[in-house]
């Protein structure tokens, strides 16, 4: 359930803005945490250095 909290969060905020006619608002949240999303999946994990 932890895992889920920040999607929730999102819809929920999502969800409000469009109930509240701030559609334009409601996107670009979801826009925005989509990329956030993809960066996090597709950003490159720092590696250590090897040790000679």
């Amino acid at each position: 359930m932890k895992g889920l909290l920040p999607w929730l969060t999102v819809l929920a905020v999502v969800l409000l803005l469009s109930a509240l006619r701030m559609r334009a608002l409601a996107t670009v949240v979801s826009v925005g945490w989509l990329a956030w999303c993809v960066w996090t999946w597709i950003r490159p994990t720092r590696r250590r250095p090897r040790s000679s």
